[in-house]
């Protein structure tokens, strides 16, 4: 077997050199993600020059993402600490370079941000200062950072609508059977009043009003398996299909940036495909579409809608940038956000549909180690979390790593994971490390028949809920794997029900719907943990887990792997003490992976790329 050059865990996991670029409402600047002192932060330029300049400090996980306020005078941005998820919306003058916390209050999270092209000087956001479990409406003056209430959450709201003139219109209920109820006011000053009815089988939003404020965009699954994306008159309560795929959910709503109307909509079954609604467009895409191989995405644009920052994915390229002028239709490179990957050679990750036991679709994706073979290889099964999200394909840093280290990888949508139509959703209801887990073993008889994998060279790894499905793969099929690797995965459901963050009561009855009832089905959610079957645990496992972990708090994994310890059994485990629901901070990361390396090559026979000295520095002090 001839694998390529090793590819560095700091080319794949460290930071990207650039990313997510962001134009300003008038075009005028640019800002962007770089490293500062080893930590993204976000940088400033001017379009046309190279006067690039940082304007944030961050010196510990690093800033995640950031947008613009409407008049282009702030740069916003999210902050949590230490991985807790209270996260902190601040702002940047980027004249004086004032940076200001606009939501200064301890323990409190910032759920979602609004802002409006009329209304420059402000926006809303909700928090959850009044009541920690519920997140009520306040308007921000951006220039003072004064705050006062806009709306009260009556205790069951999950999120907000705002008309076109930037007062709240609407909101989404949660309902005591699970599902949701879209309430609006018909007329501004109007009372609330429900419209949609949304029940724990099917899936439902509203998107925004329409351009002249009398009806709503909304995506739903109530008169099919998968979701439409139709408009909604509030007067005569007619609805118009916009956008409808049998196979699969509606993806992706690109709306013009002033106007508000739909111009077109992504689907993804295996890969991306957008459908043009508005004509004006329909040559700009043509265009985009000759410049390079990959997928499109539209990351930012200008007011005027004359220069889009586009984005152009592909499985074994790193995300490149492009800005493209509408008027001349030509695109200038920006940069790739990765460009020491092009030194490298990266595996194709090739879509596959796998047939369940019980007559199922799993549409998953199929790495292979580039370099020839591809028969009889060790099988790493890499379980994406949520569980309620899904695997798609393009550059995955996980996936390349592992090929390049000579295993097959394969990603699997189970049964539970969105996109694929409510049936394949409520399909996954009641099903942890059951059905679910069923899909995976599937896949894995699956990629074993076609003579893929190893059957006794298979590993499950995973992170959240992935992390769970590596733990029940350890406990309820031993003889499958070889070995596990579980990041802040739950061991015991009820625990993990027990000790949510105050801010998930609201979605509580979805996840008695989708998971089990603690209340009343205490031994059926015990013989779905793997706590329970922890003496039936003979494999090697890794485990890691943040300290502030606000999801699966520590108590999951330490409860766990006191339990395999008190039988004797050894297990690898892994503890951050300045993070949450996964690794931010790029030494932890790096120290991650490099363990985890040296676990599957021990277990599974791949390549290794040697420790750096502070990596093992780290490791030694997180080995608990």
């Amino acid at each position: 077997m001839s694998l390529p050059t090793l590819i560095p865990r700091e080319v794949l996991f460290g930071n990207p050199e650039r990313a997510m670029p962001r134009l300003s409402p008038d075009g005028g600047r640019m800002g962007y993600l770089a490293p500062d002192s080893g930590v993204l932060n976000v940088w400033l330029r001017t379009v046309g020059q190279e006067d690039d300049r940082v304007i944030t400090h961050d010196r510990k996980s690093g800033i995640r993402t950031f947008f613009w306020s409407e008049d282009g005078r702030y740069v916003l941005y999210m902050q949590d600490r230490d991985g807790d998820e209270n996260w902190h919306l601040y702002s940047v003058d980027f004249e004086s370079g004032v940076i200001r916390d606009l939501s200064p209050f301890e323990g409190v999270r910032v759920d979602d941000v609004f802002t409006d092209r009329n209304h420059p000087g402000e926006i809303l956001i909700a928090m959850n200062l009044r009541d920690r479990q519920i997140s009520d409406l306040y308007r921000v003056d951006l220039a003072t950072g004064a705050v006062r209430p806009e709306a009260e959450n009556p205790g069951n709201y999950v999120g907000w609508l705002t008309d076109h003139e930037f007062r709240v219109r609407g909101a989404t209920a949660a309902q005591p059977d699970g599902g949701f109820a879209l309430l609006v006011s018909k007329q501004p000053e109007a009372e609330f009043e429900p419209i949609l009815r949304w029940g724990p089988e099917d899936k439902g939003a509203a998107l925004g009003f329409t351009p002249d404020g009398r009806g709503l965009y909304v995506e739903d699954s109530l008169n099919s398996d998968t979701t439409q994306l139709y408009t909604l008159d509030l007067a005569t309560g007619e609805k118009k299909v916009l956008s409808h795929r049998e196979d699969v959910d509606v993806g992706s709503v690109m709306f013009h940036p002033t106007e508000h109307y739909v111009q077109a909509v992504a689907h993804n079954l295996h890969r991306l495909e957008w459908t043009i609604l508005d004509a004006s467009i329909a040559p700009d895409f043509e265009k985009l579409g000759q410049v390079r191989e990959g997928e499109i995405s539209l990351v930012s644009r200008n007011k005027a809608d004359t220069t889009w920052l586009v984005a152009f994915t592909s499985d074994r390229e790193p995300v490149r940038y492009y800005a493209y002028d509408r008027e001349t239709q030509t695109a200038a490179y920006l940069f790739s956000n990765r460009p020491d990957l092009e030194n490298f050679t990266l595996a194709p990750m090739t879509p596959v549909t796998i047939p369940s036991r019980d007559g199922l679709q799993l549409h998953s994706y199929l790495t292979l180690p580039a370099g020839g073979v591809t028969k009889q290889l060790p099988l790493v099964l890499n379980v994406h979390g949520g569980p309620w999200a899904r695997d798609g394909w393009g550059y995955d840093a996980e996936a390349q790593w592992l090929a390049n280290r000579g295993y097959a990888v394969l990603q699997v949508n189970f049964r539970g994971s969105t996109g694929f139509g409510k049936a394949f959703m409520n399909a996954g209801n009641r099903e942890w490390g059951a059905k679910m887990h069923d899909d995976l073993l599937d896949a894995v008889a699956w990629a074993v028949g076609q003579g893929i994998a190893d059957p006794k060279r298979t590993c499950i790894y995973g992170g959240s809920y992935g992390g769970y499905a590596a733990l029940a793969g350890a406990a309820f099929t031993p003889d499958v794997f070889c070995c596990a690797v579980s990041i802040v995965g739950p061991s015991n459901i009820i625990t993990l029900i027990q000790s949510v963050p105050p801010y998930w009561q609201p979605l509580m009855h979805t996840f008695r719907v989708r998971v089990g009832d603690i209340e009343t089905e205490k031994e059926f959610l015990e013989s779905r943990s793997p706590l329970f079957k922890a003496d039936q645990i003979r494999i090697p496992m890794l485990i890691a887990q943040g300290a502030n972990d606000p999801r699966v708090k520590q108590a999951e994994s330490e409860q766990i792997v006191a339990a395999l310890r008190a039988k004797g059994k050894h297990v690898e485990y892994l503890l951050y003490p300045d993070e949450g629901h996964g690794f931010s901070r790029p030494e932890n990361r790096m120290a991650f992976y490099a363990a985890a390396e040296e676990f599957l090559a021990r277990h599974l026979g791949g390549r290794t790329e040697p420790g750096a000295e502070q990596e093992k520095k780290l490791l030694e002090s997180l080995r608990k």
